[in-house]
Formats: C-alpha cells, sequence, structure tokens
C-alpha cells in the first residue's frame, strides 16, 4: 500500500512540474508571443545574429518548440532563408538550458514567495499582461514546489537495493535512457522537465551521472520531434526543411555524446562535484558544442536539406484572381465581365463559408471554425484585387453603362465583403464561444438557425444569378426575403422567450448567443438581398423611403 502511494505521490509531483513549466510558457507566450514573434522576423539577417535572438527568443519563451513553429512559419513562407533559420533553432536550444540552469542552484525556499507575487498579480490586475506575468510566477513557484516534493519522496529509497540494481542496469544501456528521456520529452512537449525530473533523480543519487548524461541526450533529442510532428500534415515539404534540419543536428549531436560519454562523464565528475548541477551543465555543454559545430557548416548543410526536401508544386491559391486580365483593361465592356466573373467568385467563396457556420454551430466541428475564418481572408483578398483591378480603368473610356455596371459590381463585393466579416468576426465566434464553454443549443432553436442558414446559402445563389442576368423577378423574390428574414427572426425570438419562460436550462444557458445568431443571420441576409436594388431601382420598381407618405403623416 505504501508503495502504491509513493508511486501517485510521484506521479503527482511530475504532473505538478509538467503544469508549472506549462504555466509559464503559457504566460510568457500570451504576454509577449507578438512582440517576440516581430523581433525574431527582425534580426534574421544573418546566422550569428540568428543564432543570438533565437538563444534570446527562447530564454524568455523557454519552449524550443513555440520558437521552432515561428521560424519554420517565417521559412515556409520564403521570409527568411533556411540557414538563419536554421541558426535560430541552434540558438533556441541553447537559449532553453538556462532556466534549469537557474533551476539546478537550491532557490526553493522562495517557491511561496512567486505563488504569492502570481497570484497577486493575477486576482488583482485588470491588465492582460500582468495577469500573465503572474501565471508565470505561479508556474515558476509550483515548479519549485514540485522538485522539491521530488527530493523528499526519493530520498528515503535512494539506498533501496532493488532500486539500486535496476538503476545500475540501466546505466549499463545509454540507448536505452536515451529512447526513454526522448520518449518522455515528446510526451510531455518539454525538455525542460526531463532535464529538470533527471537532475532530481541524479541529486539523490538515484541515477548515476553517466546515466543521467544519456537521460538529457535523450531529452535533447525528444524535443526536436514536436516541431516536426506538430507542422501541418500534408503541407510542402519544404516547410519540413526547419524542423528536420534542427532533428538532423541533434541526432548527429546524440551520436557524438554517446560515442564520449566514456570520457566526458568522469572528466565532468572531477569539475562539478554537484550532480544537480552536473546535470544542467552537460545539458548546456551540449547544446553549446553542438551550435559551435553546425554553426559554420550550415550553408552546406541547408543545400542538402533543399536536396532531400524539395519543394512541392504549389497548389492554386484560392484568394488570387482567376479573371482579372490586365490586357482587358484596353476594353471596358471585356474588364468589367472579367471583373463580374471574379465577383461570382466571392459568392462562392460566401456559400462555403455559411456551409462552414451550419457545420460549426449545427455539429459543433471546432475544425469548420477555423476554415472558415479563413476563408474570410479570401474573400477579403478578392475584394481588394477587384477594386483595384476596377479603380484603375481609364474613366474616360466608360460610357455611362459602363459606369453604371461597374457601380453595381462594386456595391455587390463591399456587400459581400461585409456578409463575411459578419459570419467570421460574429458568427464564428459565437461558435467557438459556445465549444468552448460546453453549450448546447436546445433542439428547437438550433433548427431555427439551421432553417435560417440553409435559406442564405440558397439566397446567395439567388444574388449571384441576379447579379449576372439582371432578372426583375428574382430581384423581387430576393428582395422579399428581406421580410422573410424579419419574420423567421421575430418568431423564432417569440419562440426562444418562451422556453425561458418554461424553464428550459439549454434556452437560458445559451439566450445571448442564440440571440446573436438571429440578428447576425438577419444582417447578412440584408448584404446579400442589396444585390436587388440595382436591378429594381433601374426599372423604377423601389419606392424612395418605406415611411408612409399619406397627408396624414405629412401633417406630422
Amino acid at each position: 500500500m505504501d508503495a502504491t502511494l509513493t508511486l501517485i505521490d510521484l506521479a503527482g509531483s511530475i504532473a505538478l512540474l509538467l503544469w508549472g513549466v506549462h504555466m509559464v510558457q503559457s504566460g510568457i507566450q500570451r504576454a509577449f508571443g507578438p512582440h517576440l514573434r516581430r523581433f525574431l522576423g527582425r534580426t534574421l539577417r544573418d546566422r550569428f545574429s540568428a543564432f543570438l535572438a533565437g538563444l534570446g527568443v527562447t530564454a524568455v519563451l523557454q519552449s524550443s518548440t513555440a520558437t521552432g513553429l515561428m521560424v519554420s512559419s517565417f521559412a515556409a513562407g520564403g521570409l527568411v532563408d533556411l540557414v538563419p533559420a536554421l541558426a535560430v533553432m541552434l540558438g533556441a536550444n541553447v537559449g532553453t538550458t538556462l532556466i534549469v540552469q537557474i533551476l539546478s542552484f537550491d532557490i526553493g525556499r522562495v517557491a511561496p514567495l512567486f505563488v504569492l507575487v502570481g497570484v497577486v498579480l493575477f486576482r488583482r490586475s485588470f491588465a492582460s499582461r500582468t495577469r500573465d506575468l503572474g501565471r508565470v510566477a505561479i508556474g515558476l513557484g509550483l515548479m519549485l514546489f514540485a522538485l522539491q516534493q521530488l527530493l523528499a519522496l526519493l530520498t528515503p529509497y535512494e539506498d533501496v537495493p532493488s532500486l539500486r540494481l535496476l538503476m545500475g542496469a540501466v546505466a549499463t544501456q545509454p540507448i536505452i535512457d536515451v529512447t526513454i528521456a526522448a520518449a518522455m520529452t515528446w510526451a510531455a512537449h518539454s525538455s525542460v522537465a526531463t532535464v529538470l525530473l533527471t537532475m532530481s533523480l541524479a541529486t539523490q543519487g538515484v541515477v548515476p551521472p553517466h546515466a543521467a548524461f544519456a537521460l538529457v541526450l535523450g531529452a535533447n533529442l525528444g524535443s526536436a520531434l514536436n516541431p516536426l510532428l506538430e507542422g501541418a500534415a500534408g503541407v510542402d515539404p519544404a516547410a519540413k526543411r526547419v524542423p528536420a534540419g534542427n532533428l538532423l543536428n541533434r541526432l548527429a549531436g546524440v551520436a557524438l555524446g554517446l560515442a564520449l560519454l566514456n570520457w566526458i562523464g568522469p572528466w565532468m565528475v572531477t569539475i562539478e562535484p554537484d550532480a544537480g548541477r552536473l546535470v544542467a551543465d552537460f545539458h548546456t555543454a551540449f547544446n553549446l558544442v553542438t551550435a559551435a559545430i553546425f554553426l559554420p557548416l550550415l550553408r552546406p548543410f541547408a543545400r542538402l536539406l533543399v536536396w532531400l526536401l524539395p519543394a512541392r508544386a504549389a497548389p492554386a491559391d484560392p484568394s488570387q484572381p482567376a479573371y482579372l486580365n490586365d490586357a482587358a483593361r484596353e476594353t471596358p465592356a471585356i474588364a468589367l465581365a472579367d471583373a463580374a466573373r471574379e465577383a461570382l467568385r466571392m459568392a462562392d467563396v460566401l456559400e462555403a463559408m455559411l456551409h462552414g457556420a451550419l457545420d460549426a454551430i449545427d455539429h459543433g466541428d471546432r475544425k469548420r471554425v477555423a476554415t472558415t475564418k479563413g476563408l474570410d481572408d479570401v474573400l477579403d483578398r478578392l475584394n481588394r484585387a477587384i477594386k483595384t483591378y476596377l479603380t484603375e480603368l481609364d474613366p474616360d473610356s466608360l460610357d455611362d453603362e459602363d459606369n453604371r455596371r461597374l457601380s453595381e459590381i462594386l456595391a455587390f463585393i463591399t456587400n459581400l465583403e461585409h456578409a463575411g466579416d459578419i459570419v467570421e468576426h460574429n458568427l464564428m465566434a459565437i461558435a467557438a464561444k459556445r465549444l468552448k464553454r460546453g453549450l448546447a443549443f436546445s433542439v428547437e432553436g438550433q433548427a431555427e438557425i439551421r432553417v435560417m442558414l440553409e435559406r442564405l446559402i440558397g439566397n446567395v445563389r439567388t444574388a449571384a444569378a441576379v447579379f449576372m442576368i439582371d432578372d426583375a423577378r428574382a430581384a423581387r423574390s430576393l428582395l422579399g426575403e428581406k421580410e422573410i428574414f424579419r419574420d423567421l427572426e421575430a418568431r423564432a425570438t417569440e419562440a426562444h422567450f418562451a422556453r425561458i419562460r418554461a424553464g428550459r436550462v439549454e434556452s437560458v444557458e445559451t439566450s445571448a448567443l442564440h440571440l446573436d445568431v438571429l440578428r447576425d443571420l438577419k444582417r447578412i441576409n440584408a448584404h446579400v438581398a442589396a444585390a436587388a436594388y440595382a436591378v429594381l431601382e433601374k426599372r423604377g420598381e423601389l419606392l424612395p423611403s418605406r415611411l408612409r407618405q399619406d397627408a396624414e403623416t405629412a401633417a406630422r
């Protein structure tokens, strides 16, 4: 029974250590992430400044994985050359050792102070950055508490013969040590946690220095797996050059470290008698030596990576115009037709966004929330491209009919872009909020939303037809949808309040979200239905105002 409780205590202490590391990393990323990303982007001029930038950013973030993902995105987007990107990773590997160096000293007595300061900052401040720094302080305190608890748990067992025998057997198999530590680091997403755990084991004499060094090598190898595995699946192989290069650097360094372990171990023990400090020093020394070896070789190494991971032919970018022909600008009729065809692509994108909103709200699909929000960027770029194309037409070459059609196109794409903004900023935000809170609309309420969304998708298709064929009957039908949507919103709102009065818990919990969705769907439909105005106004079928203009109203 005692052994079982001890194992539970040990697992809890390790979990507390991991959570402390997570709080430090997430707090720093929330407080300074965008600024560090901009700083990193500005300093990637050459390999040496990139190395220092990677070291500095990772020393702050305490996550070589986060730095790796940032620099990989820069390299994949062509914003930075491969050589400085690889140099950043070498610096990041050194930067992540600094927190281990700090925690290797006996600073456990300040753990309560860190937690106290962190709680005060988090609870008493309304500034988001101050709250994030409070999170960092709490995380540091939890890490120190966890390390103290680990030491206290391991002390009674350091002289147990069976444990000594087991650790002695493991110490003779460094490959096993490397594999275990690499798997732990990959699973925990933190080489810092694995090295700190190793440091605790070494301090209590549970693992000998030789095995501790092998565990450190494994932790360094495991941390190189995360940026490679966490990249988007199926992306261009060229986007994996930076994380793959970092993994190959680590593999070579680990192989060299294992080969020299029998000579390095005894020598370092004579320099640093403290076992905990010895582990931290080896961790830092390994990354410094690896950086010193590979930094001068990055250019030929980069050529090797380009050869191993050639760029894939880029697929068509949906945000790039497909029909805006520069040569057609000399003929306004053709140019306007090309712009109209491009505007229809915007209608297709908006329809896809509404399908995504239907999936996200109806089925709670998190992936659809992200992809639907991404489609708004496509809509914005197409809108910008069409406007630029039309405004660059020679005004003197346009007759009255051309100017009228140009205005129609601009009005149509502007309304589509506004509708897309409502989908992204409102509907998708509501869908994400509902998923985050674990809420669910009532069955009836969800059916009401589904009906309105499906009707809205049909209206987008009608709007595209009205825009292209100038059909008055279709335009009247489309404009009539505004009245239908007002009625749908009113009836859905009344039914929603009836469910609240009946005490339906799900309706009470989602009331604000539900009403916002109804309002936003009506707003989107208003933008879509605006395509009918130009057709009906040309035929004189629109009133100047919806207000009554009888004698009684005029008298008032």
